[in-house]
């Protein structure tokens, strides 16, 4: 399954946010235009589920995630709901990217490359298929390159057996250009 954020869970800044809250700030954020999508845990646990019943072999379920959330506003938001004036009380503090990290999510979920269901937030994500004979030698390649750690060389293979991976924000944009 492919879906954003998951709020309450162990990777969600909503914990983070209330710790720093709580210590007086900074509240932290890595840029000021960054986006997200979050869902609640039982919505993602009813939606995988769901699709865990749909499911017939080797397709990628998307889910609808709604409109993303811009995460300046949810930070100041927390801020001004636990009694306190953003950028007075309690400052936002922009960190900057992490290696990698995007301003947005690029979700498969037009019309153009995912496949409605009978469930109107569940769809089918149109993939290219390969045939086992043909990748054999890939994935061969990716287990001696990933058990010698030559992480150049596996990202460089996966930009070639994957062409619409993108690098952003890190040191393997040189391979997109290459």
């Amino acid at each position: 399954t492919r879906f954003g954020n998951v709020l309450g869970s162990n990777g969600s800044v909503i914990p983070r946010f209330k710790e720093q809250i709580e210590n007086g700030g900074p509240v932290t954020v890595t840029h000021p235009d960054i986006i997200r999508y979050f869902m609640t845990i039982p919505e993602a646990c009813r939606l995988v589920m769901e699709a865990a019943t749909m499911g017939e072999g080797n397709e990628i379920f998307v889910f609808e995630m709604g409109k993303p959330v811009k995460i300046v506003d949810l930070a100041t938001r927390m801020i001004e709901l636990a009694g306190y004036k953003p950028g007075e009380d309690i400052e936002i503090q922009f960190t900057g990217l992490r290696p990698g990290e995007k301003l947005y999510e690029e979700v498969l979920s037009n019309e153009e490359n995912t496949i409605p269901t009978h469930h109107k937030k569940i769809k089918i994500a149109k993939v290219r298929r390969y045939e086992y004979e043909d990748i054999v030698g890939t994935y061969d390649e990716f287990e001696k390159l990933s058990r010698s750690v030559k992480i150049w060389e596996t990202v460089k293979l996966m930009k070639r057996t994957v062409p619409e991976f993108k690098s952003k924000n890190s040191r393997f944009e040189e391979l997109d250009k290459q």
